[in-house]
């Protein structure tokens, strides 16, 4: 079977999601994994290319085995080896492998325990009521995406941290310019420009934390960041820099990815009306598989990257010392070999071993039980309150990495 589309180009992932789809299809039916070149950007070399693993099988298996396939040499979020700049704003822990990894993954851990999470549920609750109370005074025909969607993440994620209201807005600007991609909305029409807009915005984000950081050092309170920057496990501490690079991770990937999770949610819920009325039948019983099914088609972010550190043979392909491989976890979570009928919303899909959190391993979601909570208590009190609530054709973000919506109606 033929490829004759390059995923490497931006414009297709500007092509309407049929095309996507068969294209993820093709690339599951091939016998080995296909390669493609990658493209040239200015602010890097052209790099070897890489290997698309496209099937569930491939992306479980080497995101397992970080030993062989890491995310350390060059980095996890890029295909291309970004220049050594971007590791003081993005050289957080999803860019580095063991020990480096595990050690950062320790001291952030301490501070993220389900006990931290349990003491925000509350305020997740709360939130989200407020969020259908604004919903509900403003009327059908807002949009969802700003109006209900983006919010709660951002609020949890800001008030976990100790963000104010005030700089909300500042969070939110910020994090969708690093995860804009090529979308001239965020990143510009000049796109000469993206990288200058990228550092700046990891930057400025950088710095909001780090002066934060630097008070609470100094007056701690009960909020993640005093945790952090006061944390000390086993003689080691979070440098400034480290502290900064995970704010904006957890920002991007926590606050994102919910967001577009949650959009996905509304769009699958008025697609699908069968769904619908068996949630409403049973929300909170319900409500666990449903969220699975969520973040399995929303899959909110495309893909992650590995570079290959030995010669190793995986399901019948070798794999040589060098070699990058990228995993694509919206077409692993859309493979027939594991799911029936893929395409399908079904929110009582069991079992569901989906990678919508990455695969399994070293760098599984560190917040995936916080991201399961935001989406079922903001549907909950959706569904409780707003149950017709639909969702128009979606803005789709023109990014390769995230599969993001940026806009979308909502009508009840």
């Amino acid at each position: 079977m033929s490829v004759d589309f390059d995923l490497s180009d931006q414009h297709f992932w500007a092509r309407p999601m049929p095309e996507r789809e068969e294209a993820f299809d093709r690339l599951r039916a091939l016998e080995t994994p296909a390669f493609f070149e990658e493209m040239e950007i200015s602010i890097a070399p052209k790099g070897p290319g890489y290997y698309a693993l496209a099937k569930h099988a491939d992306v479980v298996e080497a995101s397992r085995n970080a030993e062989v396939f890491c995310s350390g040499d060059g980095g996890a979020t890029n295909i291309p080896d970004m220049p050594a700049e971007f590791a003081e704003y993005f050289g957080s822990m999803i860019n580095m492998d063991d020990p480096r990894h595990a050690r950062l993954r320790r001291i952030v851990s301490r501070a993220f325990t389900p006990k931290m999470i349990k003491q925000f549920e509350a305020d997740v609750e709360t939130a989200a009521v407020g969020i259908v109370d604004d919903l509900l005074d403003k009327g059908p025909g807002g949009d969802f995406v700003t109006d209900v969607a983006a919010r709660l993440p951002l609020k949890i994620i800001c008030d976990m941290m100790g963000i104010t209201e005030r700089d909300y807005r500042f969070v939110f600007d910020r994090s969708n310019i690093i995860l804009g991609g090529f979308d001239p909305e965020y990143a510009g029409d000049d796109v000469s420009k993206i990288a200058e807009r990228l550092l700046t915005a990891g930057m400025e984000l950088q710095q909001l934390v780090q002066d934060l950081a630097a008070h609470r050092a100094e007056k701690p309170t009960n909020d993640l960041t005093s945790s952090l920057v006061n944390a000390n496990i086993d003689g080691e501490r979070l440098t400034m820099q480290e502290l900064g690079s995970f704010f904006i991770l957890l920002v991007v990937a926590g606050n994102e990815t919910t967001r577009n999770a949650i959009s996905y949610g509304l769009r699958l819920l008025t697609k699908n009306p069968d769904q619908r009325a068996l949630w409403l039948e049973d929300i909170d019983g319900r409500a666990p598989g449903a969220v699975e099914e969520i973040v399995r088609l929303a899959s909110p972010v495309n893909f992650m990257r590995r570079k290959v550190t030995r010669d190793h043979e995986m399901n019948g392909h070798l794999y040589r010392k060098g070699e990058k491989v990228v995993l694509f976890y919206w077409a692993a979570n859309r493979d027939p070999e594991v799911f029936d009928s893929p395409y399908t919303f079904d929110i009582t899909r069991s079992p569901n071993p989906h990678v919508g959190f990455g695969g399994p391993g070293p760098h599984f979601c560190l917040g995936a039980h916080l991201a399961r909570r935001e989406i079922t208590l903001m549907f909950r009190e959706l569904l409780r309150r707003v149950p017709q609530i639909e969702g128009g054709k979606p803005d789709r973000l023109y990014s390769s990495f995230i599969n993001g919506i940026k806009h979308m109606e909502c009508t009840f």
